[in-house]
């Protein structure tokens, strides 16, 4: 009887996200390093390692760097216009495209080559996107950008999808221009579950009032991997599909703690090993659309949500009402 050589199983994918307070050349220097980003004017504007991304959005303060790790070593390179790591399952990449003020032809054409990209890769399932463009709600009604680049997106990615494929994700406006909308992901071998909160309408239902092209995300996506995280989309205080509490500051940071903590216990019905609340190995972003209300958000975060690490950055939601967004990862 002839024997088959033993192949072990594949390693589960792990990814861990930390917030590091330490020189880029360090983090770099770790051969389980997916992915690093820097944040606000005092982060390096570009490496020639391709795991290395600026997020152009200011910062409170002086933000450290937001590092994913594998757990064995990673490969990376350019492919063309596309910055790329992989390693353990798992897939960073990162596109930049021009944005001339035409968002909606910028999203198509950003998210065809996405699509590309992924059907040509081993790692072909997006769990986490993330979209930066500049003036996300400049324009009038369907003439908005922010309704201008869903539709776009809709476009690149070619075909509706079914709400079983919908990754997690943000996008986020610039306060002042860039001239580029910034696309980067993660995708990994394997699909994970998306999940959205019982305290909202799917974004992918929302009604025409909010324009011609419903978003096409998930409020959150639990990877196939118990060694991840919970990955959260961009939260706002939207209860139903409708924008709540006015100007008050406070209290849309309130809701939008509501909505993570809904997400959080609808993924525990899932996964019961995931923590009730935020805590220590949760990493969040604080996103706030006024730079006089930085340090007012910060402090309000210090007293909802002490020792979670979090990184308040100078970003416009994607409705003029919405003061505070928040995303990030959990457990």
């Amino acid at each position: 009887m002839s024997l088959l050589p033993f192949a072990p199983p594949a390693r589960a994918a792990a990814l861990r996200v930390a917030y590091a307070d330490a020189p880029l050349a360090e983090a770099l220097a770790d051969p389980r390093l997916l992915a690093a980003f820097g944040f606000g004017a005092d982060a390096p504007a570009a490496h020639a390692d391709p795991r290395y991304l600026r997020v152009a959005l200011p910062a409170f303060g002086r933000a450290p760097l937001e590092c994913w790790r594998v757990d064995g070593e990673v490969a990376h390179g350019r492919d063309g216009d596309i910055a790329w790591s992989a390693g353990d399952g798992l897939q960073f990449g990162a596109l930049e495209i021009a944005d001339d003020g035409d968002i909606e032809t910028a999203a198509d054409i950003g998210y065809a080559r996405l699509q590309r990209w992924l059907a040509e890769s081993d790692h072909p399932h997006p769990l986490r996107i993330w979209n930066y463009l500049d003036a996300i709600t400049e324009g009038e009604d369907d003439a908005e950008r922010y309704r201008r680049f869903c539709v776009g997106r809709a476009r690149g990615i070619g075909r509706e999808l079914a709400p079983g494929e919908l990754p997690a994700a943000t996008a986020i406006g610039h306060p002042a221009r860039t001239g580029r909308f910034q696309l980067y992901w993660l995708s990994a071998r394997s699909a994970g579950t998306p999940l959205e909160n019982p305290r909202q309408v799917q974004a992918w239902r929302y009604p025409r009032q909010y324009g011609p092209q419903p978003p096409g995300f998930a409020r959150a996506l639990l990877p196939a991997s118990g060694a991840m995280p919970l990955l959260l989309s961009g939260t706002a205080a939207v209860v139903g599909h409708a924008s709540q509490h006015g100007d008050s500051l406070e209290a849309q940071l309130d809701e939008v703690l509501a909505n993570l903590g809904s997400l959080i216990e609808t993924a525990r019905a899932q996964r019961p090993g995931l923590p009730a609340q935020p805590g220590a190995a949760s990493q969040l972003k604080v996103y706030v659309r006024d730079a006089g209300a930085l340090a007012r958000v910060d402090a309000l975060m210090q007293a909802r949500l002490p020792g979670v690490p979090r990184i308040v950055l100078h970003g416009h939601v994607c409705r003029r009402e919405l003061l505070v967004e928040i995303d990030g990862t959990h457990g």
